[in-house]
């Protein structure tokens, strides 16, 4: 399947000043593509260049082969829907009449709505759980039910290509859920071509079929997901001098505590992460083993803390491994077993807390700190 959606050596920015220049991207039919960065990197002025709310000071952007700068707008609003986040102030409009305004490209010049459209309009408020706010006035919505409706209007259209600008902000995460189910299914389902941009890294690598890292004055990276985004990569693409990016989980670490191991957490199988996170919280520096490499304990005790003993998955926990932990663990004021099930491989985890009690280090076992 060939490209349907292009930028040939876009260049964008306001009063003849470029921003950001050669912008290339090539999209199929009915992917999703999400721009990320940093507040002020210019992800809003790629977005309304694209869809001509500012002019594109070089190069082209082409929608099936055609350069949308040569479409009327009427025939553009058939192709392309447009969900910014400028705020829209109807004046004494009720949500449905906002809704039905997706439908005039397609009304005759009274605008006057079929009962198809009539059809369109109440379907597409109901896939976005606002029905029961069709005859509110848009004016006295909460910002959240603006976005819903919003993007109701936006599905009136029946576009080609859907384009929105932070789309999630100001929803509460059962809609952000919703929402990106909502695009996922028009992008798998109509073959809707969908371009974005959110805030939220988790669920851009959740949705996304590619990522647009927008930094400085040319694109850092483009591609799928999996491609680009690699260890260090979101920690460069937002200047992030505290905390860590976990690619496994798509989540984001708090910076680790500093110092020396004041506690050291005998974890495994996902037991130590509660207790790992309510250290970091309370800044108190901790020691986390001993872990096989493919744990999901690993994972995250590897972005709290410097102080991790690992051996590889699947194998016996080696006496060199013990005696590292050991050393540490003789150091610690306090040791929490969190209550990992206990195997042959990981016996000399066992070990470790009859080393605690010998040495008079008190042994916590609980849900929570004390």
């Amino acid at each position: 399947m060939g490209a349907f959606f292009e930028t040939d050596h876009l260049a964008v920015g306001y009063h003849g000043q470029v921003l950001i220049h050669d912008i290339c991207l090539s999209l199929e039919k009915g992917k999703i593509l999400t721009l990320i960065g940093p507040n002020g990197a210019g992800k809003s002025t790629i977005l309304k260049s694209i869809t001509r709310q500012m002019a594109a000071l070089r190069g082209t952007v082409t929608v099936g082969g055609q350069e949308l700068s040569h479409w009327p707008a009427r025939e553009m609003a058939k192709s392309v829907a447009v969900m910014l986040t400028d705020r829209v102030r109807p004046e004494l409009m009720t949500c449905a009449e906002v809704v039905a305004a997706g439908r005039y490209p397609y009304t005759n010049r009274m605008g006057h709505l079929t009962p198809e459209d009539k059809r369109i309009v109440r379907e597409a408020m109901e896939r976005v759980h606002a029905l029961e706010l069709a005859n509110r006035e848009f004016s006295t919505l909460s910002d959240g039910q603006r976005q819903r409706i919003l993007l109701a209007r936006a599905i009136c259209q029946e576009p080609e290509v859907i384009v929105l600008d932070e789309p999630t902000a100001y929803l509460d995460i059962r809609y952000k859920i919703e929402l990106l189910d909502i695009l996922r299914s028009m992008a798998r389902q109509q073959g809707t071509t969908v371009i974005l941009s959110l805030h939220e890294i988790d669920l851009a690598m959740k949705v996304s079929d590619f990522l647009l890292c927008v930094k400085g004055e040319t694109i850092d990276a483009f591609g799928p997901p999996e491609q680009i985004v690699r260890e260090h990569v979101i920690e460069r693409l937002y200047d992030m001098e505290a905390g860590a990016y976990n690619l496994l989980f798509g989540s984001v670490e708090l910076a680790k505590p500093k110092g020396t191991p004041e506690v050291f957490v005998v974890a495994g199988a996902g037991y130590g992460a509660p207790f790992f996170r309510q250290l970091q919280k309370r800044q108190i520096p901790f020691a986390a083993g001993i872990l096989f490499e493919n744990d999901v304990d690993t994972q995250i005790a590897r972005g709290l803390s410097d102080h991790v003993i690992t051996v590889p998955a699947f194998s016996e926990m080696t006496q060199e491994a013990y005696d590292a932990a050991a050393s540490i663990l003789r150091s610690c004021r306090q040791v929490i077993d969190a209550g990992a099930p206990a195997g042959s491989l990981n016996r000399r985890n066992a070990q470790l807390l009859i080393l605690a009690k010998q040495q008079g280090i008190p042994v916590w076992k609980g849900e929570t700190l004390p």
